[in-house]
């Protein structure tokens, strides 16, 4: 391998640089936020030089958008894919959140993104309607008079208590689920015979 094949620190290029950059993206943008990482600083950290990142990704857009899409691609897997719950059951299951978690990206990405037709802004109003879908649905399933207002009531409470957490620096998701038990309640008719 000659100099000119070795990167910044010495390793070889194009081996994993895409995933390198996706790697360090994640973890800057998480830390300081999209605005405030640089280029020139993300590169340093996926130790790649500012040409490969610009073969891999044509912007920093761009790269801001595939960030993105590694995120829960299936929306709240882990509470809606659960087939050992019932629909209501599931329901609830999306406020077992630890409160450690950090800030939703999509949001974090829409608050610093003033445009709202950058792509970014749009794969988070993408996923936060979806994440209103798969409530929804699980309130159909349920047997909510409105799934549809209930999906929308469920995904709000969830951003609120996402958010509430990360600014109070104190657990929220509790109240929240509480309050999801209530709102579910009051949206599921009751069958004879329930108390």
């Amino acid at each position: 391998m000659t100099e000119l094949e070795k990167g910044p620190k010495g390793e070889r290029r194009g081996r994993g640089a895409r995933e390198r950059i996706l790697s360090a993206a994640q973890q800057l943008f998480r830390e300081q936020g999209i605005s405030r990482t640089g280029m020139d600083q993300l590169c340093a950290a996926a130790q790649v030089s500012k040409r490969t990142a610009y073969q891999h990704f044509a912007s920093k857009d761009e790269l801001v958008t595939e960030y993105l899409r590694r995120f829960d691609p299936t929306v709240l897997s882990f509470a809606f894919d659960r087939t050992d719950l019932t629909a209501r059951e599931r329901m609830l299951a999306a406020f077992a959140v630890p409160p450690t978690t950090p800030l939703c990206p999509y949001i974090r990405t829409a608050v610093e993104l003033d445009d709202p037709e950058h792509p970014g802004a749009q794969l988070a109003r993408d996923h936060k309607l979806a994440v209103a879908a798969r409530f929804a649905a699980a309130a159909r399933e349920a047997g909510a008079v409105d799934p549809d207002e209930l999906g929308e009531h469920l995904a709000l409470l969830l951003d609120g208590a996402t958010t509430r957490t990360r600014v109070l620096n104190a657990d929220s998701f509790s109240t929240a689920a509480a309050i999801a038990v209530v709102l579910i309640d009051n949206a599921i008719p009751r069958t004879a015979g329930e108390v």
